[in-house]
């Protein structure tokens, strides 16, 4: 065995940190997730730096923030940065690199530092790149048939998995990291990043998980709602949010958070196979396990969807990190509330493995002293612009159209139910929040400061415009569509 310890970073997409056992929830079924957080730390206080997809993983994988990687936005053919990945970094220390699942970079095959990449696009062939993912589903005899399931990628809709169970993404992602883990070359340490999609839209879970639920008599818990959605004149971003989250009825709601908590289980079941693997290839007490998400899901949490928000359901993230065997910087049965974000994964893994960290990295160890005072979040430019100032306790959201500040005590009101920014007893709080975010504004956003005051730019209407492509709908994919570097993703529609 080698004296280095391995390293496996396991990432979801679209999974909050309320959805574990350990953290209390009422509804969802994860015991495998619950043990390894009692097997190490759990660090409840991890906010996404941009809870979308593209901008998480850069941070992710250079261990920078938006302001540094370049992307606070969501663009799809911007090359990663240069700047040493993880990967880079592990595999100059020696360590055998390889990934697994949904990577999201540009070019779609650049493998940012790893040996290999087995690759999982959700079907983005129009980039011009056939995926393994789907070339596995046509040597099965299914090639190009992934969609035909007429789910969006970015809706909520459900229906279960039609395909065999060995093709659904989730196992095929688990069957290759396990095969990836058997073939390691026995003399030196390995870097193994396996990235589920789900549970991300499309909410396709085998049906044997959404019995399961239904077996043992799960109620499933439906969305909380805040005082403050119920304002008079909301700004034009919370007029986006609610126009979606108005278009599901209760049954809906229903069916679509027990499809998510399938998926979620079935991902959490599929890890057992995994550790079963390092356990019976002799690798378990000296590997060192992360699990965490790109961001989370509203879920219909204060009549809102998906993510691109800072609110609970949607930034605060999971952060669960077993270290090997022995280890005492991490230990087992701990809750740690310091304040991180992906942006420390790198240089906590890196620490853990006794690797030097590279001087472009922003984060901070988890595992070491240092613990930041505040937290600092972004998400698009334009009049969809948020931020979030988090001190730990208290968190303030912004939108610069339309000067809209809400802020909450997550302390006492952990489900974000009641807006303190005219509470009179907050005055100061939301002045000293008011004041760090001033200091962290760059690019457009300094168009929101007239004399040192924060007074954003004029709020504007919003009118639903038609959603003609079905929020993103894909199409047959045999043959492969042609490439056109059209946009993914419909965020909203709105009239001119």
């Amino acid at each position: 065995m080698p004296e280095k310890p391995n390293v496996l970073l396991i990432s979801t997409d679209h999974w909050p940190a309320s959805l574990l056992g350990c953290a209390g929830h009422p509804s969802i079924q994860t015991p495998t997730l619950d043990q390894l957080a009692a097997n190490g730390t759990r660090f409840t206080n991890t906010y996404a730096e941009c809870p979308v997809c593209i901008p998480a993983r850069r941070t992710l994988m250079t261990g920078t923030t938006p302001r540094t990687h370049g992307d606070r936005v969501f663009q799809e053919t911007l090359p990663m940065p240069d700047l040493p990945t993880m990967a880079e970094t592990f595999k100059g220390a020696g360590y055998q690199t390889y990934a697994v699942g949904k990577l999201h970079v540009y070019p779609q095959r650049n493998r940012i530092g790893f040996d290999d990449v087995i690759l999982d696009e959700e079907g983005r062939q129009v980039y011009g790149v056939v995926d393994d993912y789907e070339l596995f589903l046509g040597d099965q005899g299914y090639a190009g048939r992934f969609f035909e399931h007429g789910m969006s990628n970015n809706e909520y809709s459900y229906r279960p998995w039609f395909l065999p169970e060995e093709t659904h993404a989730t196992n095929w992602a688990a069957n290759q990291m396990c095969r990836v883990i058997k073939r390691r070359d026995p003399e030196k340490p390995a870097f193994w990043y396996l990235s589920f999609r789900h549970p991300h839209p499309p909410l396709l879970p085998l049906q044997s998980y959404i019995d399961l639920y239904r077996d043992m008599g799960i109620e499933i818990d439906m969305p909380y709602t805040g005082a403050w959605t119920q304002e008079e004149n909301p700004c034009f971003s919370l007029q986006v949010d609610f126009d979606r989250g108005s278009k599901f009825s209760t049954e809906q709601i229903r069916g679509a958070r027990l499809a998510f908590y399938a998926l979620c289980t079935q991902i959490d079941h599929q890890l057992r196979v995994i550790i079963g693997t390092l356990r019976e290839e002799g690798l378990l007490d000296n590997t060192v396990i992360c699990f965490t998400s790109d961001h989370g899901d509203m879920l219909g949490n204060h009549n809102m969807w998906a993510k691109r928000l800072f609110y609970e359901n949607s930034a605060n993230i999971p952060m669960l990190l077993m270290g090997v065997k022995g280890d005492k910087r991490v230990g087992h049965h701990r809750i740690d509330d310091r304040l991180v974000g992906w942006q420390d994964v790198m240089p906590t893994l890196l620490d853990l493995a006794d690797i030097e960290i590279p001087e472009t990295v922003d984060g901070i160890s988890m595992v070491g002293e240092e613990k930041r005072e505040w937290f600092y979040g972004e998400v698009d430019e334009g009049p969809r612009a948020t931020r979030m100032i988090h001190d730990g306790r208290y968190k303030l959201i912004y939108y610069g159209t339309g000067n809209r500040r809400l802020l909450f005590d997550l302390k006492e009101d952990p489900n974000e139910l009641v807006d303190l920014s005219e509470s009179i007893e907050h005055v100061d709080i939301l002045e000293k929040l008011i004041e760090r975010l001033i200091s962290q504004l760059y690019g457009e956003d300094e168009s929101w400061i007239e004399d040192g005051v924060l007074v954003g730019v004029k709020d504007q209407p919003f009118k639903p415009g038609p959603n003609r492509s079905l929020t993103s709908m894909r199409g047959a994919h045999w043959p492969p569509p042609p490439t056109s570097g059209m946009p993914q993703i419909e965020w909203y529609s709105a009239d001119e």
